[in-house]
């Protein structure tokens, strides 16, 4: 038989190894597609009981969907190398077809072992691109224009008719494997996002004709961006829908946003769509920059793109940095945006972009936290995980890539800029329902006397019982923000910093379309100031 390797592509459409197997299937072939749920993996520190949940709800939606046209799925819990033997001892393997993976380092290691295992025993592994990450990748000059011709070209067809092994051959598996591993609950399940292609579908043409319209504007709002942001992110991460429907679908918005009047029958004004759609599509090509980054190099998981840079937080008491992490996994720092943001995230799986940039910065430059120390965890919050975009990002706002411009962000700005009336801090810190706007950026002015009436005490035990208590900043601002700026600019000064920061563009830095060394705006070094 073939076997189709499920891993982060749970879906049909715009499937080379589905569309292999329906052409092997019309020469009489039998192919079974199998999705093995490894220990390994799902037991490792990046792991989250929902990405599990959403797995397994896409999975099951995706097992329908092929005993349709005669297809079958079929689940294992082992080792793949393990599961793969017993599968070939009792219905010899052909071929092994697979999307190749851009995934941590566990994954990068499976993805070896089962290529030896394959050479070993004469089974060939065959493996398709599925979003636009190259390899193995010509360089970064070009990019670009690889990546969109990639976008451009053909999508591969559904399978119309696929022929399976008898269930004698190979049974069902039982219900319910997937609770074997041990991952307990999904705590974010009433809120979090539902798997499958369907839901994929679906979100993607409500943003494209809904709810997108303002996304250019409202996509750095902690308070419209859960609206009005595509919400793509979880089933292009665990390959509901594909990367290239996506953008192809956008460019088909954007032909009929074109051929239309600036402003429609209805009257609405086409030229923020037009704005949004072209933004959300450049957007599809940043997501596979970033995961092109750790396809080069995969060390970025666990080492600084700038060399230099490690050992830079190292100074930090151990008790105090566990106890600052403690403070900001919980959402304790008493930095109402920081708090907000994170209990969001927690209790969702979703935050939009720019808050996200804003826990990484927070914790990396106000409480002088090692990356490392905190984005395994962080990754179990994000039902859309993705690890080549985790590990990128969480370097880049952290400032150990030595080619991006450095943010340490205001948490008082974020406020003032995104939430000035409290509308979204309100309501994920209820403990500041009460406390007047002027104040809202930072509780911890507020006098005594107004602590009082409002039921509000800030850093401090209340006498009153009926009082709720909000921490008092864990770390000044301008004194951490000093602190930072000094350490990294000193860094990056060093001729050390100025040799590798080459070495990390030619090899990770964007460039532009016309493939020339010029100097972008993520390969400076400067400052983000931050009041």
């Amino acid at each position: 038989m073939h076997l189709i390797w499920l891993k982060r592509d749970l879906r049909l459409d715009d499937h080379g190894p589905f569309a292999e197997a329906a052409r092997l299937s019309a020469q009489g072939k039998f192919v079974l597609a199998i999705f093995v749920y490894e220990p390994s993996v799902w037991n490792a520190p990046d792991a989250d009981a929902s990405h599990l949940a959403f797995v397994d709800e896409s999975l099951d939606e995706l097992q329908t969907a092929l005993e349709v046209i005669g297809g079958r799925l079929v689940r294992r819990v082992g080792e793949m190398t393990e599961v793969l033997a017993t599968l070939h001892a009792t219905q010899p393997i052909e071929s092994l077809l697979a999307h190749a993976e851009t995934g941590n380092a566990i994954t990068y290691a499976r993805d070896r072992a089962v290529a030896h295992w394959c050479s070993a025993h004469g089974v060939a592994f065959r493996e398709w691109a599925q979003n636009g990450v190259m390899r193995p990748n010509p360089g970064r000059d070009g990019w670009a224009t690889r990546w969109e011709a990639f976008m451009r070209s053909e999508r591969h067809p559904m399978p119309a008719m696929l022929r399976s092994p008898p269930r004698s051959a190979v049974p069902d598996a039982e219900p319910g494997m997937s609770q074997s591993l041990g991952l307990g609950p999904d705590t974010r399940a009433a809120l979090r996002q539902r798997g499958g292609s369907v839901q994929a579908a679906a979100c993607l043409d409500s943003f494209l004709r809904q709810r997108g319209r303002d996304y250019q504007r409202t996509m750095g709002s902690p308070v419209e961006a859960w609206e009005t942001c595509s919400r793509l992110s979880p089933h292009l991460a665990w390959g509901t829908i594909g990367v290239r429907r996506a953008w192809q679908g956008a460019q088909r918005r954007l032909g009929q946003l074109a051929a239309a009047n600036i402003v429609d029958m209805t009257g609405e004004d086409l030229r923020a769509w037009r704005g949004s759609v072209r933004s959300f599509a450049s957007r599809l090509s940043w997501h596979c920059h970033f995961m092109q980054k750790l396809e080069d190099e995969p060390e970025i998981e666990s080492r600084c793109m700038l060399r230099c840079a490690e050992g830079l937080r190292s100074g930090l008491d151990p008790s105090l940095a566990a106890e600052r992490l403690a403070a900001w996994q919980q959402g304790r720092t008493g930095y109402p945006m920081v708090d907000a943001c994170m209990r969001a995230l927690t209790a969702t799986g979703w935050v939009n972009f720019r808050m996200r940039a804003m826990l990484v910065s927070f914790a990396s430059h106000h409480l002088w936290l090692d990356w490392r120390s905190f984005a395994p965890w962080l990754a179990r919050q994000f039902l859309d995980y993705e690890p080549g975009i985790h590990y990128s990002q969480i370097q880049m706002q952290s400032g150990t890539t030595g080619i991006n411009t450095l943010r340490i962000y205001s948490p008082r700005k974020q406020v003032e800029d995104h939430d000035p009336t409290g509308v979204f801090i309100r309501k994920w810190v209820p403990d500041l329902a009460r406390v007047p706007d002027e104040f809202l950026a930072e509780p911890a002015l507020m006098p005594d006397l107004l602590q009082q009436m409002i039921g509000c005490r800030v850093g401090g035990e209340s006498a009153f019982a009926d009082t709720c208590e909000y921490p008092a900043p864990i770390v000044e601002h301008r004194a951490a923000y000093r602190h930072a700026q000094g350490q990294l600019f000193a860094l990056r000064n060093t001729p050390q910093a100025r040799i590798e920061s080459k070495a990390v563009y030619q090899k990770h830095g964007s460039r532009k379309r016309s493939g020339k060394h010029s100097t972008s705006a993520t390969s400076r070094s400067r400052y983000r100031r931050a009041p």
